[in-house]
């Protein structure tokens, strides 16, 4: 009796799938970095918090009080050169004019019913840093800082709405470059403010805040402890 030779008939895969482990390896750290990129920009605050424009209860339009009639931001918001908060004005704040100009106003029914019955309007806030950042207005404010570097042209907005990220790494570019954003004390709520001359705006921004900036001794702090608190 002979023996018979056995064939050998085990699968033997061709040579180019060795490569598929490292690829495989490769496709899922590439899945995951993109994944933490994506989140880390489309969740960050230019995206998810720049164009947040509420309903207010009382459609309150600031480019016809702050723009058209000239109203200056601290009349309705006068704790902003003293204070960390600008705060809201109260119901009495309104009242002053509005106990005579355009009182049968449906539109200020709310401010009415604030007024008579001294219940507080339920303004929605549209600009809001994190509880764990400190941020005073007042020591922006006093130091040459304008409204309009945080909020925009306010001044052209009927609806205002949040037009800067006011995240960490916006806060840092003022911080380590101010000069740009400086102006007079006296035109902190000018928000069409320009520094004179012939040069380019740029330019006529950066020698005027550098100028200031020498004159009022202003050196932002860029360490952790003297925002987060």
């Amino acid at each position: 009796m002979t023996n018979q030779p056995t064939s050998d008939k085990r699968f033997v895969f061709p040579p180019w799938t060795n490569r598929l482990p490292p690829l495989s390896v490769a496709a899922v750290l590439f899945g995951l970095v993109g994944a933490i990129f994506g989140v880390w920009y489309y969740f960050s605050p230019r995206h998810t918090d720049v164009g947040y424009e509420p309903n207010q209860p009382i459609p309150y339009s600031h480019k016809l009080h702050a723009g058209d009639l000239g109203l200056d931001c601290r009349y309705c918001h006068v704790n902003v050169e003293r204070t960390e908060f600008a705060t809201v004005p109260p119901t009495q704040v309104c009242m002053n004019c509005h106990a005579n100009v355009r009182k049968d106003s449906p539109k200020l029914q709310p401010l009415r019913e604030s007024w008579a019955y001294g219940k507080p309007i339920p303004w929605v806030r549209v600009h809001k840093t994190p509880d764990y950042a400190f941020f005073p207005h007042s020591r922006h404010v006093t130091s040459g800082v304008g409204c309009v570097e945080c909020h925009g042209r306010v001044d052209q907005m009927v609806t205002v709405r949040q037009v800067e990220p006011l995240s960490m790494g916006w806060c840092l570019e003022c911080h380590r470059d101010p000069a740009p954003r400086l102006r007079p004390l006296d035109q902190i709520t000018n928000m069409g403010w320009e520094p004179p001359g012939d040069k380019p705006l740029d330019v006529r921004r950066r020698e005027f805040g550098e100028k200031l900036a020498q004159e009022l001794k202003i050196a932002p702090p860029t360490d952790c402890s003297r925002c987060h608190r």
